[in-house]
């Protein structure tokens, strides 16, 4: 209930000082608002500077990244099939022993 009262008050003695000095509030408005729109476009070209720069380390991380992965497809498909060729020997070992006694 207060905030609604201290709102209400805000806003009838915001509607009564713009009226009272329009001429201050309008120079304001002309001061502020050159202002406003260097400090946007400064911002606005930073975080494009930004964007760019991610998009290029994006792209160099992919391509490194796609050349490490299949380097490593390659090496664990090698690494699999010698490990599959241990694994036969020693059961061809074992086989030939027991066929033996």
């Amino acid at each position: 209930m207060a905030a609604l009262a201290g709102g209400i008050a805000a806003l009838v003695l915001g509607i009564i000082g713009i009226i009272i000095w329009w001429g201050e509030f309008i120079d304001i408005l002309l001061g502020g608002v050159p202002v406003i729109l260097i400090l946007g476009g400064a911002l606005a070209a930073y975080l494009g500077f930004e964007e760019i720069k991610d998009k290029k380390t994006t792209e160099s991380f992919d391509d490194n990244t796609q050349d490490n992965l299949q380097r490593e497809v390659k090496d664990l498909r090698e690494e699999i099939k010698d490990l599959k060729e241990d694994k036969k020997e020693p059961e061809k070992k074992e086989g030939d022993t027991t066929t033996q006694e």
